[in-house]
């Protein structure tokens, strides 16, 4: 359950969430009436490496501060796909260097079904960067 508090009130935070892992966890935390920053926005995805490279900078160009992809991890039911999008996110962070972007603004994690204090305390650690680092200045690569 997302609250409204002074903290939560700049940048925005996108999650890309697996339906079969992280969906779920999210779900559990709102169940347990948790509360994480109102600036929060959960997307469920089937899975994460469907999003191409220049999704996430597209993201950052339009004004989300900090993009937390939340996945099964090595429990992925698609073989092969956590890898693959860890070295997505590499190539991804190279772009992000080239454009001034402060690479912290993207997290890969794993977050389980019931994994409540890791999902809040992903959540939380990404709102405190983000209210740190200000918003994110794009500017094209050279």
């Amino acid at each position: 359950m997302a609250s409204e508090g002074p903290a939560a009130t700049e940048g925005k935070i996108l999650i890309l969430a697996t339906e079969s892992c992280a969906y779920p966890g999210a779900n559990s935390v709102g169940q347990a009436h948790s509360t994480y920053p109102a600036n929060t926005y959960i997307l469920r995805v089937r899975a994460p490496v469907l999003f191409p490279e220049q999704f996430y900078l597209d993201c950052f160009r339009k004004g989300i501060s900090g993009i937390i992809i939340m996945s099964c991890g090595e429990e992925c039911p698609y073989e092969g796909a956590y890898h693959a999008m860890a070295k997505r996110l590499d190539r991804v962070y190279q772009l992000m260097k080239q454009r001034n972007l402060d690479i912290r603004r993207l997290r890969l994690t794993s977050i389980c079904t019931v994994c409540n204090r890791s999902f809040l305390k992903e959540v939380n650690d990404m709102n405190t960067l983000i209210q740190e680092l200000g918003p994110p200045v794009y500017r094209e690569a050279a």
